[in-house]
């Protein structure tokens, strides 16, 4: 399976922050932004990842991570040249994409928690169609939104409704068979004048292939686009990291527990870095 991160747009819900830096390149407390969803992607044992982004905003994601290679990763990188929705990721990254599966998840967002992790692994060892999940937010209006039946049968799927039928969001975390390349082909942008995500589960939905899983209390879940929801997650990860010593989303570390790298490239990596406590955390790692 290969993933994909969508770090687009001009951050505008962020301004004056974004004025001259990427949204995803801001700090969520110790680490920038878009370590987070790669870090997501990595423990679901994905190497090969491509970034999506603005012309402006790729070079800074090339210096950040380069070819990944130096961190057991394969990067590549798009442009995406307008804000054209969500689903044209898969049209722009068709030929990275090829014939495998693959992963979407947007560069805003934040996932932490225990168990999930392993039950997504399992369920996409032979994925079969669409797999997204609901998350209960008390503002669903914000999201796309997804009701169930009494027996937590998925009915319908609505993006940013008035009046939301359920308070379960649709989280920025999409897995999908290969065929998503040609359902994103043919969707037909919506009156935003995008080619929206919701449409495109809605597809797999009509078919009878979108399973959503619910992410419970067990999971912390952040988009991080506006100043209060970024200060919320810079918040969350401080007081975890400083409560258990741990960081979280540390992408070194995560990429020698996968196996991704051995020590010996750890430490190279550590050499690069100047004096700082970040280092001093790998340096514990080894």
């Amino acid at each position: 399976m290969k993933g994909i991160v969508l770090a687009g747009g001009s951050g505008t819900r962020l301004y004056p922050i974004t004025i001259s830096v990427s949204k995803q390149l801001t700090p969520v407390y110790d680490k920038p932004m878009l370590y987070y969803p790669i870090s997501t992607l990595m423990l679901m044992g994905i190497k090969d990842i491509l970034i999506i982004s603005t012309k402006d905003d790729i070079p800074r994601y090339k210096k950040l991570f380069g070819n990944g290679k130096s961190l057991g990763l394969r990067f590549s990188y798009e442009i995406q040249h307008a804000p054209n929705g969500l689903a044209e990721a898969f049209i722009i990254g068709e030929d990275f994409i090829k014939n495998e599966d693959v992963c979407l998840i947007l560069g805003d967002n934040l996932f932490h928690g225990t168990g999930y992790i392993s039950k997504i692994r399992k369920k996409i060892k032979n994925l079969n169609g669409g797999l997204i999940f609901g998350y209960r937010v008390s503002d669903p209006q914000r999201y796309g939104v997804v009701e169930f039946d009494k027996s937590f049968k998925v009915k319908s799927i609505e993006e940013k409704p008035q009046n939301p039928k359920s308070n379960y969001a649709v989280p920025g975390l999409y897995f999908y068979d290969n065929s998503i390349v040609k359902i994103a082909k043919n969707l037909k942008p919506s009156e935003r004048g995008e080619l929206e995500i919701t449409d495109l589960n809605k597809e797999y939905l009509n078919k009878g292939d979108l399973e959503v899983q619910l992410l419970g209390r067990g999971v912390s879940w952040f988009d991080t686009g506006t100043h209060t929801s970024l200060l919320n997650a810079s918040n969350f990860v401080r007081s975890i990291e400083e409560r258990q010593g741990k960081k979280i989303s540390c992408i070194e570390e995560v990429s020698l527990n996968m196996g991704f790298m051995d020590k010996k490239m750890l430490q190279k990596y550590i050499d690069l870095y100047p004096s700082c406590d970040y280092k001093n955390y790998l340096k514990t790692l080894i």
